[in-house]
């Protein structure tokens, strides 16, 4: 999804991907809270009203991984290397609604006609029928990179606790109960390798055990 849209939609879903910030904290991301490999997530800024993160614990930093830095540094470039003032602007130089960017931006990039390459808000009454090209990913909501964040780092290994500190939930039991997803796949290779203990077990011609006799 981060290559199939134009900037600064793709540095700002490269945010919500890496770093797990909820909406209202992807809006409130400011670049003198950026330095030295860590953005600290100090406000959420929600219908237009700035407010603190949403509790304690999540007014803490957040690691930038190389990838995302890389981004977030040629999205300062573009805005003229600024020091303050809000990562991801409108053309008046305040924060943006990331579901306004959503909205001019995201969507029309996704969602596009598998024959004719339109978007769905401009394709009208062509000779044929819309119909969305499935190569490109589909948009399931901002929260979505948060739930897949978890999820992806539970797979890698990652200790709850740290998953925990890096989503700055209230304690780990939301981590592990909300945000940890075993998804279809895990689920599908599990039962494969249930199956095949029971081949395995059940199935498969053993050789006789020296100084017995097979069985007839």
């Amino acid at each position: 999804m981060i290559d199939a849209v134009p900037e600064p939609a793709s540095t700002l879903i490269a945010a919500a991907a890496f770093t797990g910030a909820r909406r209202g904290e992807l809006r409130g991301m400011f670049w003198e809270n950026y330095s030295e490999g860590e953005l600290l997530i100090a406000r959420s800024i929600w219908n237009g009203i700035t407010t603190d993160p949403k509790n304690r614990k999540s007014k803490a930093p957040i690691p930038i991984i190389p990838k995302l830095a890389a981004k977030l540094e040629a999205q300062r470039a573009s805005l003229g290397k600024p020091k303050v003032g809000p990562i991801f602007s409108n053309g008046a130089g305040n924060a943006i609604d990331p579901d306004s960017l959503l909205r001019r931006a995201i969507l029309p990039a996704l969602d596009v006609c598998e024959i004719c390459s339109k978007p769905e808000s401009e394709h009208g009454r062509a000779i044929h029928e819309y119909e969305r090209n499935k190569v490109l990913p589909a948009w399931r909501g901002w929260h979505a990179f948060r739930r897949g964040l978890a999820t992806n780092l539970n797979r890698l290994g990652v200790d709850d606790l740290v998953i925990q500190r890096i989503l700055r939930h209230s304690n780990v039991a939301v981590t592990q109960a909300c945000y940890i997803k075993t998804v279809s796949e895990d689920a599908k290779a599990a039962m494969q390798r249930l199956e095949t203990a029971l081949n395995d077990t059940y199935v498969t011609p053993r050789p006789p055990r020296p100084g017995t006799k097979g069985i007839m």
